[in-house]
């Protein structure tokens, strides 16, 4: 009796067996009541004498009959529902000890792990496919968790290093805390901030946590508020800051106002690092019935053909050993990419080369009215 309560097959035999014993009961109750009567009223129909002995051996055997037809039928139908709940229970049990199996796998880390969803029926296939969606989105989490662990180690060595060589040096009396010291534990513990905070975002977008509070915006006026907010930087760097920003066609985006001011921010910051004194950078938009094209374009370093396809990841740098002492985390790109993402625009770099300059082309779907 425990095997009928605790396992699928037995409760799929004990369900059956009971709908085949109410029936069966029901089906011989109502034959045994109602049968022998509409079986003697037509033999006394076809000439049969009512009080004949002949007439009560017939009524018998069609009782005998009957009986031993419900009662095959009966055995019959209770060894097919016994053959039927094996062969579903097999099925079941095998869709469902491959799908534990990988559910363990899952526990113990291995994320890589499917389960086949084809052939199975439709709600196990359903269940197949959204258990491999659910552990395809834990993979995507876990190699994001351990790029970041990866790619932050790396990136706090230097800072880490620097403060420890100045702090050891403060103690040891070989360094004076002057104003040049300070300046450099500041911009340190800056960098370490900015980085923390940097990698917060940048996992949340590729996680797809990102929230964003879409609203219409004109272009001509996101582009307006990043500009001036870094403009004293370019004039402090002797870099012109030049926008040509389409005016008399009403350009209008629905997007998160800050996330995409982020967006415009990275971008010129990155291209006022990577211009010299003397250069320039020229914000221009250009607007379509599919898109509105927004583009940064620099008159600095540029960039290789070879780098163009990994400026967007994270951390990358074309040139390491100049740009590891640089202020910025190393991922506003990857950053940049990962909000216009969310928004269902695209990001793309172009270079002729280095010392060619280089361009940023943003598009983002226009404001439907």
């Amino acid at each position: 009796m425990r095997w009928l309560r605790e396992t699928l097959a037995g409760r799929l035999l004990l369900g059956q067996t009971l709908v085949l014993v109410a029936s069966f009961l029901t089906a011989g109750l109502i034959a045994s009541m109602v049968g022998p009567q509409i079986f003697h009223v037509h033999l006394v129909q076809s000439g049969h004498p009512a009080n004949s002995s002949e007439l009560g051996h017939i009524e018998l055997a069609y009782r005998q009959a009957s009986a031993l037809v419900l009662g095959v039928a009966l055995v019959t139908s209770l060894v097919c529902a016994i053959l039927v709940t094996w062969l579903v229970s097999r099925h079941l049990r095998r869709s469902m000890d491959e799908l534990t199996d990988a559910a363990r796998e899952l526990s113990r880390g291995h994320y890589s792990r499917r389960v086949p969803a084809v052939g199975r029926g439709g709600e196990l296939d359903t269940f197949a496919a959204a258990f491999n969606s659910m552990a395809a989105r834990l993979e995507d989490v876990e190699a994001t968790r351990r790029r970041l662990l990866s790619d932050l180690a790396h990136e706090l060595r230097t800072p880490i290093a620097t403060l420890s060589a100045y702090h050891e040096g403060l103690f040891d009396g070989v360094s004076e805390l002057d104003d040049d010291t300070r300046a450099v534990l500041t911009a340190q513990t800056d960098r370490l901030t900015r980085l923390a905070r940097d990698i917060d975002d940048v996992s949340r977008a590729e996680e797809g946590r990102l929230r964003l509070d879409r609203q219409p915006h004109q272009v001509a006026g996101l582009i307006a508020t990043s500009v001036d907010s870094i403009r004293p930087r370019y004039h402090d760097k002797g870099v012109a800051l030049i926008t040509d920003v389409t005016t008399d066609i009403d350009l209008t985006v629905d997007v998160d106002e800050t996330r995409l001011g982020q967006v415009l921010g990275n971008l010129l910051t990155n291209a006022l690092r990577h211009t010299p004194p003397g250069g320039s950078v020229t914000i221009t938009t250009r607007p379509s019935s599919y898109e509105v094209a927004v583009t940064i374009t620099d008159t600095g370093e540029g960039l290789l053909a070879s780098q163009l396809p990994h400026v967007f990841e994270r951390f990358y740098r074309g040139d390491t050993a100049r740009d590891r002492d640089r202020s910025g985390s190393g991922i506003g790109l990857t950053i940049s990419k990962a909000i216009i993402d969310a928004h269902g625009g695209t990001i793309t770099a172009h270079s002729d080369g280095q010392g060619q300059g280089a361009t940023f082309e943003i598009l983002l779907p226009p404001s439907r009215p």
